[in-house]
């Protein structure tokens, strides 16, 4: 199963019984603690009955406790040992901090492979063709929709980040055919900015979503690009969504530079060059040390 092993369980986490929950979350924790338990150390450390640890094993495809200890033991030795973050009282900085590195390489690895590269193209070839971007966003992804702003606003594209639902659908109703908004949630679920998006189809503008799967945000814009990250809000967790949404703007970004061509490189370097003063030269900067 590769990564997909843990991807499967956040994805079931919120359909599997509470008992299974706690399984759930122990694994994901504990992944390599857990192929060296028998059946009855797991149920003793989730605090659940040992046919829940059967049933939870099966409602993830495997024929049993032995099957699925398998899979997670494949999976370690495939280096795909990326679990969700997790962190004890006791834990140092050290263990703590390789602890959040390791859960947001294991989800950015996990978005990558699953992206869909024929929605990707589309997407960048859509925004290349743009007149105008929006990115809308609320909460952490409103500060991945302000990076997007900073990245795209020097590529020659008029363009604007909205965090404010009232300023969200004052921009949507003044879009046009030709137009592109770029809806950033990482739960897909946000009324307000679903209630956006169908303001700026209405209007006529072409919306693109950075959502999960299946999500009412999902099902509202014209071209979904799944980021499927689920994060197990019941302990302290890192966004590492923010993360995966981040990158996956560096995408776009880069694959509009490409496609805009020479003339747009070159207002690149002049964009950079105009920088040059309000910066430090290397010698100075080593003299000021």
């Amino acid at each position: 199963m590769s990564r997909a092993l843990f991807d499967e369980m956040r994805g079931r986490m919120e359909h599997f019984r509470r008992s299974e929950q706690k399984v759930a979350r122990f694994v994901l924790r504990n992944p390599e603690d857990v192929i060296h338990m028998r059946i009855v150390d797991l149920a003793t450390e989730a605090k659940v009955s040992e046919p829940t640890v059967v049933r939870f094993c099966r409602a993830l495809g495997c024929n049993g406790f032995q099957d699925f200890k398998l899979q997670l033991a494949q999976m370690l030795a495939t280096g795909s040992q990326f679990a969700q973050f997790s962190m004890n009282d006791s834990d140092s900085v050290s263990e703590f901090s390789h602890s959040i590195f390791d859960s947001t390489v294991g989800t950015l690895l996990s978005v990558r492979d699953r992206l869909d590269n024929d929605a990707l193209s589309q997407a960048i070839n859509t925004l290349a063709m743009a007149d105008r971007v929006e990115f809308y966003g609320f909460g952490a992804s409103g500060a991945v929709a302000v990076d997007a702003q900073h990245k795209f606003f020097r590529l020659q594209i008029f363009t604007s980040a909205y965090s404010d639902p009232h300023m969200q659908n004052m921009s949507a109703v003044t879009l046009k055919p030709g137009d592109v908004v770029v809806a950033i949630s990482q739960t897909g679920r946000t009324r307000a900015l679903v209630a956006s998006v169908r303001l700026a189809r209405e209007a006529g503008a072409t919306v693109i979503g950075l959502c999960p799967h299946g999500s009412p945000l999902a099902e509202e814009v014209s071209l979904p690009l799944y980021i499927d990250v689920h994060e197990d809000t019941e302990i302290y967790t890192p966004m590492s969504s923010r993360i995966a949404h981040l990158v996956l703007i560096d995408v776009l970004a880069v694959g509009v530079a490409k496609t805009r061509g020479p003339k747009l490189a070159e207002q690149l370097r002049t964009v950079k060059k105009s920088l040059t003063p309000l910066r430090f030269s290397e010698q100075q900067a080593n003299s000021a040390s």
